[in-house]
């Protein structure tokens, strides 16, 4: 009895090694996971605006216009209502949802040199706009590595903008919010 049980054992063993290994279980719905889309060196635009208005109870509005250009798209444009003589930023965020009270449909900032929302403290002044004694600024930022159109990763139309303020007590409060909507 002993050398069957020794060969069923071993035929068990067998089976078991020639198993493939468990595959992940689908996701909700039986849908695959998708790829995620790749960034892209160009839009299908080549100019957009965004008109920013009031969030959080701030004064705070302005008209931007946004070119693509080599290398990402420029902001051009006013900002006003700011603190006087303060430091502000003007950031992308995930959605071009600007229906929220305190501008957080926007969404989280997003990164288009990632191609998602960005994960932990945006550094660096990339996206720092001042204003003068009238509480007016005057923005002329890069957007390096985004394009306007097209849905790539990096595509940055139908986003928002967002004004973050420097008043005190209300730091990176969302003062003032914008849908990037293409013109051309």
């Amino acid at each position: 009895m002993r050398p069957i049980l020794s060969v069923a054992a071993a035929l068990l063993m067998t089976a078991c090694a020639s198993t493939a290994p468990p595959t992940a279980p689908p996701r909700a719905g039986g849908a695959t996971p998708l790829p995620s889309p790749s960034l892209a060196e160009q839009g299908t635009a080549s100019a957009a605006v965004a008109n920013l208005a009031s969030a959080s109870g701030s004064l705070v509005s302005g008209r931007v216009e946004l070119a693509a250009v080599p290398g990402g798209v420029r902001i051009t444009g006013e900002v006003g209502g700011l603190v006087r003589n303060g430091a502000h930023s003007l950031q992308v965020h995930e959605r071009g949802d600007c229906s929220a009270a305190d501008a957080a449909s926007a969404g989280p900032y997003f990164d288009p040199q990632a191609g998602a929302e960005q994960v932990g403290v945006v550094g660096g002044n990339r996206d720092r706009i001042v204003a003068d004694a009238e509480g007016v600024a005057r923005v002329d930022l890069l957007v390096a590595r985004a394009v306007l159109g097209g849905g790539a990763a990096n595509d940055i139309a139908g986003r928002a903008l967002v004004v973050l303020g420097a008043t005190p007590g209300a730091f990176s409060a969302r003062v003032a919010c914008g849908a990037i909507a293409i013109t051309r």
